[in-house]
């Protein structure tokens, strides 16, 4: 697909579809980890509750992203609103790197006060602290929105 045919997505879409994902992880996780911890599990005021529970909560959600990543460019929630995760300067699919190190740029981008996800709302390329550590943009086929998308092709 052409650049001009594509759309940056914004704050608010992202929100929406970080919901939708949000959901199918605690759909798949939350009843894995009360089948194995019990219903004393929500009483534990410990992070962490043992080593399944660091697997289903943190390692699980992680590469399941990660791998709809790699192989949809999207993850359920991108997917319902059209959206797909593209290299900023090439408009390719990116790399496991760079899709490895935005799944760790959402922990930074959380830290303070959520700000690097805010980040979307004001940024002209709609990325946040995550995108541009790794050098994605988030992309959708043009239907509304005021700016086409551009590659920049010198950084």
């Amino acid at each position: 697909m052409e650049a001009m045919d594509l759309e940056y997505v914004g704050f608010w879409s992202r929100v929406g579809a970080s919901i939708i994902d949000s959901l199918l992880v605690a759909v798949i996780c939350l009843p894995l980890v009360t089948w194995l911890y019990g219903g004393d599990y929500w009483l534990d005021p410990r992070l962490i509750k043992g080593p399944l529970d660091f697997l289903i909560s943190w390692i699980l959600p992680a590469v399941g992203i990660v791998l709809f990543w790699i192989y949809r460019q999207a993850t359920p929630g991108k997917m319902a609103i059209s959206a797909r995760i593209v290299d900023a300067k090439t408009g390719q699919a990116p790399s496991t790197r760079q899709l490895v190190i935005r799944y760790l740029g959402y922990f930074i981008s959380t830290i303070p006060f959520g700000l690097g996800l805010m980040w979307v709302g004001f940024d002209p390329r709609k990325q946040g602290w995550h995108d541009k550590l790794a050098g994605t943009v988030v992309v959708r086929p043009r239907n509304r929105g005021p700016a086409a998308v551009s590659f920049d092709q010198k950084t």
